[in-house]
């Protein structure tokens, strides 16, 4: 709908009265020669007037300002990071933040494929075994004549470590743990305990092999690095259950390569070992040696003590890698 023409209420300026009221006369009355008046503008001509088109025009220009505005805004407050500042900003986080150790971070990959083996064999008889089995009777309220009627019973005769090298249930322990076992009973990370069988061994070097007769559903196997490229000072971690406590971790380096060992009885020599310093006693055999990176280089299999005693002193054996997985019947490398 077009919109109609807005007038004034005058259609005569005072300057149109002032001129008429000066020209002559007629006697009738009628105007004599006069100059004709200045033509009048039709109405709305000589001002502006607000319409659709304007008002579209100054809507546009607005929203354009603002569009500008907010286009350039960004670019003018968001500040240009240089690599100096970034810099600074991980010294910062260092400084500021507690990081795991590299010993730490290799343990937390490594402690899903450790496991607790322990072997049972028949109770002996000897006088104080039977003194120990009268005091444990005792402290659960049994009677001396249910006592001595009581048949022989299992106990733990090894504790010692094993690694999962296999998802199947494939673990590496030592020999020594589990000989002599009638039972074994391995215990997983998650706190699963299965009854395990051996599968191999590799008497010369202390090497057993266990099939797990039960698993868990998520079990993860260890990753196994060739110790071709290990050299003394090489940081080492040491993970298993010393006299049945653990998961235990410590920390050292490797002290040697190639070293040979002697059990305290004379009765057996191991070679071609990995010696190491990071402490390990009894219930550590079996267990993995391992790399930074949580790779095991190597199954903890003795420790030195010219004192005879079962005691670390700092100076641990470890059986390469590479012989503990042929002794599986897979070696990795």
């Amino acid at each position: 709908m077009r919109r109609p023409a807005f007038y004034s209420r005058s259609p005569r300026t005072p300057l149109d009265e002032a001129a008429n009221a000066g020209t002559p006369q007629q006697p009738d009355g009628s105007p004599g020669d006069a100059p004709a008046p200045a033509a009048v503008p039709p109405p709305g001509e000589g001002r502006w007037q607000p319409g659709r088109r304007s008002f579209a025009l100054l809507l546009a220009l607005s929203i354009g300002s603002a569009a500008t505005s907010l286009a350039l805004w960004p670019r003018q407050n968001i500040r240009q990071y240089t690599q100096k500042d970034i810099d600074a900003a991980v010294l910062r986080t260092l400084h500021t933040a507690t990081l795991p150790s590299p010993a730490a971070k290799a343990a937390e990959i490594i402690r899903p494929s450790v496991v607790r083996v322990v072997g049972y064999g028949p109770e002996k008889k000897t006088p104080e075994a039977q003194t120990q089995k009268q005091g444990r009777n005792m402290a659960k309220g049994k009677p001396a004549e249910a006592q001595a009627d009581e048949p022989p019973g299992e106990v733990e005769r090894g504790v010692g470590t094993g690694v999962v090298i296999v998802d199947k249930g494939i673990i590496l322990t030592n020999l020594h743990v589990v000989a002599g076992a009638e039972k074994i009973r391995v215990t997983f990370a998650d706190g699963l305990e299965a009854p395990a069988v051996v599968t191999g061994v590799q008497p010369e070097n202390d090497l057993a092999v266990l099939q797990a007769q039960k698993l868990p559903d998520d079990l993860i196997p260890a990753v196994m690095r060739s110790t071709a490229d290990l050299q003394p000072g090489d940081q080492v971690a040491a993970v298993g259950f010393p006299f049945g406590i653990g998961p235990s971790v410590s920390a050292g380096v490797v002290s040697g390569l190639k070293r040979s060992f002697r059990s305290p009885e004379g009765k057996q020599e191991l070679g071609n070992l990995i010696q190491f310093d990071a402490a390990a006693n009894p219930g550590n055999s079996g267990g993995p040696l391992v790399n930074m990176n949580g790779e095991v280089l190597g199954i903890v299999t003795a420790i030195l003590n010219p004192t005879q005693q079962r005691t670390f002193i700092g100076i641990g054996f470890a059986v390469p890698i590479e012989n503990a997985a042929s002794a599986a019947g897979s070696p990795p490398f």
